[in-house]
């Protein structure tokens, strides 16, 4: 079996690359334009294998898509490829529509394009795995979950632009009957993450003393996910899904963002000493704007269906997080000096 995974690169599609050479022995196909979350870094553990390939490009490259399915043939597709941090979207929304939509539809048009001149076993056993995120439902209430029943309400331009994706994948397999499958997953955490995101900004700043940002009373609320659990997870709707279909992939971890960064901290004050409690760091700043409130996930469909659950808890991975953070500095420092030195993304500009 040979999977073409785009966004391979980032630090959810390098984990699902990892899982399936290292755990499955399953082919990889690494398609990334290396944008600037991008870091091939990530995947020196699978690099030599002869089980990876990776291919530079854009999945806006139709010409250089078609050339792909011809030259690997690929039995599945597994679309991680995105622009996906929300400040970001914020400033520069016009990435995210060609990304996440003009990039999606490029994508979709290329599989179909190929399965219309495959053979009718390769055309029977194929897959496409669009992954999205539980931003698309928008916002929930102190009470209640996120379950695939439920409308889409999108309140930033990157939910919206993974919104419009996700109707995409799903509209070409009720018109077009493209063996799609849709997730939709809560927020991921783990080793390898871009330090933009909350818990490794967090980390980072406070292993180097630098003031930790809390949007607002940091009250709002987010379900998290270890990034190993999502890419068994994803394997799992691959393989066993049923097309059409959309699963939630959520870890049953609800927790307020000022709890999580207060929880590294504890963590922080144990590995590494200071003279000070790193929670002194903690600054709260002005609040994103469209900021939800509250992500809750119902994973009861994958559970049930799929036999999935989340192995880590939110403890245990966190603790594993702070850890690999802590011992892979060779890692992280380019990034934080070349690419992203931790400063505020996302103020609208007035």
């Amino acid at each position: 079996m040979r999977v073409l995974v785009t966004g391979g690169a980032g630090f959810i599609g390098s984990a699902v690359c990892r899982h399936l050479i290292k755990d499955l022995g399953i082919g990889v196909v690494n398609v990334d334009n290396l944008s600037y979350a991008a870091n091939l870094a990530s995947l020196e553990p699978v690099a030599d294998d002869p089980l990876y390939a990776f291919e530079r490009l854009d999945i806006c490259d139709r010409d250089g898509l078609d050339r792909l399915f011809r030259s690997y043939a690929p039995d599945a597709v597994m679309h991680l490829a995105a622009e996906s941090h929300v400040d970001r979207s914020i400033s520069a929304a016009g990435a995210f529509v060609k990304s996440n939509i003009v990039g999606t539809f490029t994508l979709l048009e290329a599989v179909r394009a190929f399965l219309d001149k495959a053979p009718s076993d390769k055309r029977a056993q194929f897959r496409f795995l669009h992954v999205s995120t539980d931003e698309v439902y928008g916002s929930l209430g102190a009470a209640g979950l996120f379950t695939e029943a439920m409308p889409y309400d999108p309140s930033s331009p990157y939910s919206a632009s993974k919104a419009a994706s996700d109707h995409l994948a799903m509209a070409w397999h009720r018109t077009y009957g493209l063996p799609v499958i849709v997730s939709n997953c809560s927020n991921n955490y783990g080793p390898y993450h871009f330090p933009e995101k909350l818990i490794p900004l967090t980390i980072l700043n406070a292993i180097e003393a630098k003031p930790l940002p809390v949007y607002g009373a940091g009250l709002n609320v987010r379900d998290w996910l270890y990034v190993d659990d999502h890419a068994r997870a994803l394997v799992q709707i691959l393989t066993r899904g049923r097309l059409g279909e959309r699963y939630n992939i959520g870890g049953r971890s609800e927790r307020r963002n000022i709890d999580v960064v207060t929880q590294v901290c504890a963590i922080l004050d144990e590995l590494t000493p200071k003279r000070f409690p790193h929670a002194d760091l903690i600054a709260f700043v002005e609040d994103r704007p469209g900021h939800d409130h509250r992500y809750a996930i119902d994973a009861s469909k994958i559970e049930a269906e799929l036999g999935w659950r989340a192995q880590e808890t939110f403890e245990t991975g966190l603790a594993k997080t702070v850890r690999w953070y802590l011992d892979r500095r060779d890692w992280w420092e380019p990034l934080r000096r070349d690419a992203y030195a931790g400063e505020r993304l996302g103020l609208v500009q007035r």
